[in-house]
């Protein structure tokens, strides 16, 4: 990993609002709630914003892994606006990337929040993943008699 940003550096990203992209939780579940971007959408577009970082900090051999994310709604975007995210990126620690995330149609406040990204051995993590999901196919122990 090399670092070549100071805190404060930009990465911008541009999305335009789909009709997949509202809060629609399907049939059995009371389906469309309203046609606006929804938190979820929205936080796919602000993650990729702050991954711009990454993707230039991270070696062949290393990838991303998102390690929070938090959003604050201020205002609707409608299907066909054009959302503009500006990721800033705040503070490397360690392997540990902040980013603190804006999104805006024009000069209408969207959204803000922050992301966490933590830049990891693509090795290790595949390894990581493996043994996670050795341990939950593993069956499970037998009841001790009592």
């Amino acid at each position: 990993m090399t670092n070549p940003f100071r805190s404060g550096a930009t990465k911008t990203h541009s999305y335009v609002v789909q009709p997949q992209d509202f809060a629609d939780f399907g049939p059995d579940t009371g389906g469309l709630v309203h046609r606006v971007l929804s938190t979820f959408a929205l936080g796919r577009e602000m993650e990729w914003a702050a991954r711009l970082f990454v993707l230039e900090m991270k070696a062949a051999d290393e990838e991303g892994i998102g390690t929070e994310l938090a959003i604050r709604h201020h205002a609707p975007a409608f299907a066909g606006e054009t959302v503009t995210l500006t990721a800033t990126f705040d503070v490397l620690d360690g392997a540990n990337l902040r980013c603190a995330v804006e999104a805006r149609v024009g000069p209408r406040l969207v959204a803000t929040g922050h992301t966490g990204q933590r830049i990891v051995s693509r090795a290790r993590l595949a390894a990581h993943f493996a043994a996670l999901q050795a341990e939950a196919a593993a069956p499970a122990p037998p009841e001790p008699n009592q």
